[in-house]
Formats: structure tokens, sequence, C-alpha cells
């Protein structure tokens, strides 16, 4: 399963380092007033796709990522245990970027090359997977625009 989230630090700031820090679990929680209540955590994600479209990798695809937590897929619990976890840059107040999707689209198609269990109805955003609890993608995630982009994406290597 592929599961889409966003993610930003501070919440609605974009680039800087702190996405890094957090998912390699370096976050200084004196660097911001909203770190000090996530500097604990222990997550991260497969990939990060920023809002200029570049491509960070955190964790190797067949390796477990924290990006999930509580969760439930078709009645199957702990979704970390059989998913990936992509991070696109933003909020749930604000679109994303057109290069966000073309990279989110080509990383899906090669992801589905490779994982051939990863379909279309094994798509999801987090709030999918743990409703009531997260609202990632959130609203301004076009997941008809997404879901064209797969369909027509180039192939890549």
């Amino acid at each position: 399963m592929l599961v889409i989230h966003n993610i930003s630090l501070p919440p609605g700031q974009y680039g800087g380092t702190s996405i890094d820090a957090l998912f390699c679990n370096t976050l200084d929680p004196q660097a911001h007033p909203y770190f000090a209540g996530i500097a604990h955590l222990r997550v991260s994600a497969h990939l990060l796709i920023a809002r200029d479209g570049k491509i960070t990798q955190y964790v190797p695809f067949e390796q477990k990522a924290w990006h999930a937590g509580k969760s439930s897929y078709s009645g199957r619990d702990n979704c970390n245990d059989y998913s990936i976890g992509i991070e696109l840059e933003g909020t749930d107040h604000e679109a994303f970027t057109a290069v966000q999707y073309e990279q989110l689209a080509k990383v899906t198609r090669w992801l589905q090359r490779r994982y051939p269990l990863i379909t279309s109805e094994r798509i999801v955003g987090h709030s999918d997977i743990a409703p009531g609890r997260k609202t990632d993608p959130g609203p301004f995630f076009d997941w008809t625009l997404y879901r064209a982009s797969v369909l027509n994406s180039e192939p890549t290597q």
C-alpha cells in the first residue's frame, strides 16, 4: 500500500532542514516553540517531495518507516508493516505544487512496477487509514489530478 501525507515544519513554513531533522531524530526542541512538543517523536517516511519537487529518501522501500502510526486498512492494523509512506511538503490549507504532483506520479508508477500489489485501490491518504486522528494529505490534495497524472506518466528508470 502507498500512503500519502503532508508535512511542514514549523507548521505552514517551507524549506529549511526541520523535516530532515525530525525524520533523522535530530530535531532540536529549542529551535522553535512547536518543536518542543514533537522532538521526542521517532517518526520517518520513505520519501519527502519538497515544494520544488526535490525528492529525499529517508528509509529504503524494503524497510519499515514509521509514518502511519495507529492505523488500519481493510481490517488490517499497523499499516507501517505493509506500506510505503510519501510525505509532500505542504499543509491541509494550501494547494500542492505542480512539480510535486509530477514527481509523485513518477514515483508512484515506479513503485507500482516494482511492487505490483500497490494498485490504485491501495493508494490512500493518511486520513483514510487513521480517520479522526489524521487529516492529511488534506482537502487541497487533488486526487483527480494525481490519479490522472499516474495514468499518464512517462515510464521512469
